[in-house]
């Protein structure tokens, strides 16, 4: 989920169970729009607090910690700090604090740029590359059981609507997708 770059990533307090049904707010009288923005914050809040939850449970790991390895996990060459704060949408602060944890358990690394030498790339190690891969394996399996009861048409459907819905904003807000 997009982040303000101005906050902090971490695991939810216990305020965030509270925002998990936004839509308990709204009345008749609110717009559309608005409700149905509502219904797509609060679900996904819904998933994503059950995905931290499992993570921390099962392989006591952030999902802060999991994004980053993910990212780190496309791109096999590495990626520079900025760019990771970039594609997470956090600040370099946050990147940096995830990285030292990451790299204190031996899952990543930081390796000299070698166009930049003042610069440096962060990529999984090996023991990161085979945790990440047994993580991402479990996360797809939640996934898949969270979906379960949605039919495959009715995912495409949703799918190609919320596509729609990211072509129009990318387009109104100067950020085509």
């Amino acid at each position: 989920m997009p982040r303000s770059s101005n906050l902090k990533i971490d695991d939810p307090s216990p305020a965030d169970d509270a925002m998990l049904d936004l839509e308990s707010r709204l009345t008749a009288d609110h717009h559309q729009s608005l409700r149905l923005w509502l219904r797509l914050l609060s679900t996904t809040l819904m998933v994503e607090n059950e995905i931290r939850g499992r993570l921390r449970g099962e392989f006591d790991i952030t999902l802060p910690r999991f994004d980053l390895m993910a990212q780190l996990e496309r791109h096999p060459e590495g990626l520079r700090m900025g760019e990771l704060s970039r594609r997470m949408m956090v600040t370099g602060g946050n990147i940096t604090s995830i990285t030292d944890q990451l790299e204190r358990e031996n899952l990543v690394q930081r390796v000299p740029d070698p166009t930049d030498r003042r610069a440096y790339s962060v990529k999984l190690t090996p023991a990161g590359r085979r945790a990440f891969a047994r993580m991402a394996q479990v996360h797809e399996a939640w996934i898949e059981e969270l979906f379960s009861g949605i039919g495959a048409g009715d995912k495409d459907r949703l799918y190609g609507l919320l596509s729609r819905v990211k072509q129009e904003l990318g387009r109104k807000l100067g950020r085509e997708e």
